[in-house]
Formats: C-alpha cells, structure tokens, sequence
C-alpha cells in the first residue's frame, strides 16, 4: 500500500477517493436493484402471461390504482407467487377495461 499506511497526506488523499467512490456506488446501487427488480417483475409477468411485457402491467397497476412498489413487487414474484398472479390478474383486467 505504499506510503498512504505513513504519510499524512497520501492517507488523506487515499480516503477522500475513497470517499468519491463511497458516493457514487451509493447512487450506482440504488440504479443496480431498480434494475434488478425490473427484470425479476418482468420474468414473474411473463410466466403468468407471455403476451403481458412489463411497461403494460406497470400500466394496468396504474389504472387499477395498486400502489405497490417495485422492490414489492419483485419480493412476491419471487416469495409469493399465487399473490403475484392475483396482482397480474388485477392489472389484466383494468388493462381490457
């Protein structure tokens, strides 16, 4: 690690990057789990209904007015799936209507 374990100012120039980085993988992690929570919504979707993409049941939970969450909603996909299919089902018929 060279001389940032015994010079003052390497040390503190080490931890401010640290910090840069700190900052922004807080930010890239919150983008990282939306976008795996879309892909786990849309894969639950299209195993209850290949025709059924994502963008059409966010609609469908729109116009039904579920106002559930992504991070929900990818944890009954997975955990839930019978309450899953009942949320699909819901957004199916408000999409027809």
């Amino acid at each position: 690690y060279g001389r940032r374990k015994n010079t003052f100012k390497v040390a503190r120039q080490a931890v401010d990057k640290a910090n840069q980085y700190a900052t922004r993988d807080r930010k890239q992690r919150k983008r990282n789990f939306r976008a795996l929570w879309i892909q786990r919504i849309n894969a639950a979707v299209r195993s209850h209904d290949e025709a059924l993409t994502y963008s059409r049941f966010i609609n469908g939970l729109n116009l039904a007015g579920i106002e559930v969450d992504r991070k929900v909603l990818a944890d009954l996909a997975v955990h839930e799936p019978d309450a899953f299919g009942a949320i699909v089902r819901q957004a199916q018929s408000a999409l027809a209507a």
